[in-house]
């Protein structure tokens, strides 16, 4: 462009107005350049649209990049075969909602794979939704919740889905008014915040197993993400649970009677969060509450780090990774071959997982009864001194002892009346989990656990 005064020697003259002019179409040009999909090259990116979360890809990109990262944790890990009944925990939240839907679309295309092949031969795997309520909600809300979580599962078929809601307090009485009681009596006990809120997610994971159990389904899914597992491995850290912490963080968890799998291992919660957005998937915010104690503070320092680095949680979760996990964190070997020797080569093609144990020639460990969580072998080793040394301990002693130290520090009541009251309000399945054969002067448990560090004959230890 030539200046109009013409006192600059015409279009070729070096004009200040030109660079001016052409500083800002460049600029023009990088502003439309970045709004464009980084994948397809043809749609409007997300952050065109949103302030709160950036993307460089357009939404059919973005959703098919996250749907791509749950497909490859299930086919990687050998997560669920089409032998499988699939039990899918839905909280209400995004990770859960999204969890949900990606199962769904993986069965519905296999339903459709299954009846275009030539015999209908091959089988789809079964799905199911479950709800635990342990919601302090008015009663309202909670109808209406229930509600939308019907209209929820209702929307997915075909094929359908089964819905099995079951109050937390079920899992302590069958009677729904006794259980509730008991309940609310068993976490007024629990003094610490922190010991609450975690005492609640493992009774929840009870009650999802025996649901699991009860109606023969074969893998249970939960819709942990990449920002759930990080602040997990924080606050799994603060808690003194460093030795257990790399079995909660794995594709699997098979230490449960139901496999627990994690297909969204991968999925930070902020795309989540978006893909419900733009997805318009409903979700029941209103069962959302507010996190307590350092699982609250935990969450709280994420948040704030996430500020100044997005990719925060990701580094978390890539840290932990370098821990080796433990040898439930697959799949038994004979499982997989049972589920898959009647089915056509193809689907017996599985990629085999390379995951170092911690120790492989031990193919069991001591769980804690209340979080389920690996003793270390010096706690192993001070219980069953204790067992071992005493035949007067009561039910209740036996069982706080045979707790990790976290449980024992959080949650079980330190007082000795407290501490039977507590006993006799926990769930049968959790009291089971004890050591109950050395209360009557049985040492066959201790001695299969500690056979290995026993003295042969003949030994005198010198």
């Amino acid at each position: 462009m030539a200046c109009a005064s013409g006192g600059c020697g015409g279009a070729g003259g070096g004009c200040y107005k030109d660079e001016e002019e052409k500083q800002v179409l460049v600029s023009e040009n990088q502003n439309q350049h970045h709004c464009i999909c980084l994948k397809c090259k043809v749609e409007e990116s997300i952050s065109s649209s949103s302030g709160d979360f950036t993307s460089d890809l357009c939404f059919v990109c973005f959703r098919s990049n996250l749907f791509c990262k749950f497909k490859q944790s299930i086919t990687t890990n050998d997560l669920i075969s089409p032998t499988d009944k699939v039990l899918v925990a839905f909280s209400g939240g995004h990770s859960s909602r999204i969890a949900l839907q990606f199962v769904h679309e993986l069965q519905e295309k296999a339903q459709k794979n299954s009846e275009a092949s030539r015999d209908k031969a091959y089988p789809v795997f079964g799905v199911g939704v479950a709800f635990i309520d342990e919601t302090n909600i008015n009663s309202l809300e909670l109808d209406k919740a229930i509600q939308d979580l019907r209209l929820i599962v209702s929307s997915l078929s075909p094929p359908e889905k089964e819905l099995h809601i079951m109050p937390i307090g079920n899992i302590c009485s069958s009677d729904p008014v006794e259980g509730r009681n008991m309940m609310s009596e068993l976490l007024c006990n629990v003094t610490d915040a922190t010991g609450k809120e975690d005492l609640l997610r493992y009774l929840r994971m009870l009650c999802l197993q025996k649901i699991a159990y009860d109606n023969r389904y074969t893998k249970l899914v939960l819709g942990s993400c990449t920002s759930s597992i990080a602040c997990h491995i924080i606050s799994a850290t603060v808690k003194g649970q460093g030795y257990s912490l790399p079995a909660d963080m794995q594709y699997i968890d098979a230490r449960w009677e139901i496999p627990v799998v994690l297909p969204l291992r991968d999925c930070v919660a902020q795309e989540l969060k978006m893909l419900c957005c733009l997805d318009s998937l409903k979700t029941l915010e209103v069962l959302d509450g507010p996190r307590a104690g350092i699982n609250g503070l935990v969450s709280s320092f994420i948040q704030v780090l996430l500020e100044e680095n997005p990719g925060r949680e990701r580094t978390i979760v890539r840290t932990a990774e370098k821990l080796s996990p433990f040898h439930f964190n697959r799949l038994p070997e004979e499982s997989k071959d049972s589920n898959n020797s009647h089915l056509p080569s193809r689907w017996r093609r599985r990629k085999k997982q390379n995951l170092k144990s911690h120790d492989e020639s031990m193919p069991s460990e001591f769980l804690c009864p209340v979080c389920f969580s690996p003793l270390t072998k010096s706690d192993f080793e001070s219980l069953t001194m204790k067992l071992g040394s005493s035949d007067t301990c009561s039910e209740s002693e036996i069982f706080g002892s045979s707790c990790c130290p976290s449980c024992q520090f959080q949650i079980l009541p330190k007082e000795h009346s407290s501490m039977e009251q507590f006993y006799s309000l926990l769930p049968q399945p959790m009291v089971a989990r004890a050591p109950r054969d050395s209360m009557n002067g049985d040492q066959t448990w201790l001695r299969e656990q500690i056979k290995d560090c026993l003295l042969s004959d003949g030994e005198d230890g010198t």
